[in-house]
């Protein structure tokens, strides 16, 4: 048994998605959140910048005694997770897009992707969607701005909603019946996405397999929380604690780095 924290990061405020599965799962486990908001988003960046910026969160993590860490964004996981694994001893969690679940249960043989740059020119991702969904119609959509819109407060605008109607429209018209979300920050457009997509389309989102996953790694190393007892929760932020503040809806207390 460990009592220290989970450790969790994110180019910002998304990967709080991930944090609240994760808290419902293992409600008695220690939780240590970086949103790196400052250089949010990832996508753009290449891949040593991003390599760079999960060391330093590593890091940072590791100096508050995390135990595990959850590396809650997609286009990080992609590009540093094996860095991160073949350079530190600690288990490490990635989150990649819901690609297999959503080309298995396909009815109309077209699914739609909406994920970063970053993700979706990543080495993983294509070798998933060749392994998962060669035989269907994938539409892939960058989903440019989306970020920067959430980590800025504009997650229910009429700006967000008239550029998630342009990425959903071919989506649409290709008759897709499964919509995969590839960034953390995504699920929080989920009650926009439902009113802007018919009523056969299905949101995935990996947020409860990587909870799982956490479970799994946890008990396989020894490592899950059995104590029942109040858990403790840190928030870091290197950008604006505001929004992270009304997306984690508890009563913390959230430290600027």
């Amino acid at each position: 048994m460990s009592t220290k924290p989970i450790g969790i990061f994110d180019s910002g405020v998304g990967g709080t998605s991930i944090w609240k599965e994760i808290h419902k799962l293992l409600p008695n486990e220690n939780t240590i959140y970086l949103a790196d908001s400052i250089n949010a988003p990832y996508g753009p960046k290449g891949k040593n910048t991003i390599i760079d910026l999960s060391i330093k969160n590593t890091d940072f993590l590791l100096d508050k005694g995390a135990k595990l860490i959850v590396v809650a964004c997609n286009t990080a996981t992609t590009s540093a997770i094996d860095y991160l694994r073949n350079h530190y001893d600690i288990p490490f969690i990635g989150i990649e897009p819901a690609i297999k679940p959503a080309a298995l249960k396909t009815q109309t043989g077209a699914i739609g992707i909406l994920a970063t740059k970053g993700t979706l020119s990543s080495e993983l991702f294509s070798r998933t969607s060749s392994l998962f969904a060669s035989n269907i119609k994938v539409i892939e959509q960058n989903g440019d701005g989306i970020v920067e819109l959430i980590e800025s407060g504009k997650l229910y605008s009429n700006e967000m909603k008239a550029l998630l109607l342009t990425y959903l429209k071919p989506m649409i018209e290709a008759n897709i019946d499964y919509l995969v979300l590839g960034c953390t920050h995504y699920p929080y457009l989920i009650p926009l996405l439902i009113d802007l997509t018919p009523n056969n389309i299905k949101i995935i989102d990996s947020g409860a397999a990587v909870a799982k996953q956490c479970k799994a790694i946890l008990e396989k190393y020894r490592l899950i929380n059995n104590l029942n007892s109040v858990a403790n929760f840190e928030f870091y932020t290197t950008g604006s604690s505001n929004v992270l503040a009304s997306l984690v809806n508890e009563n913390v207390v959230i430290q600027k780095i």
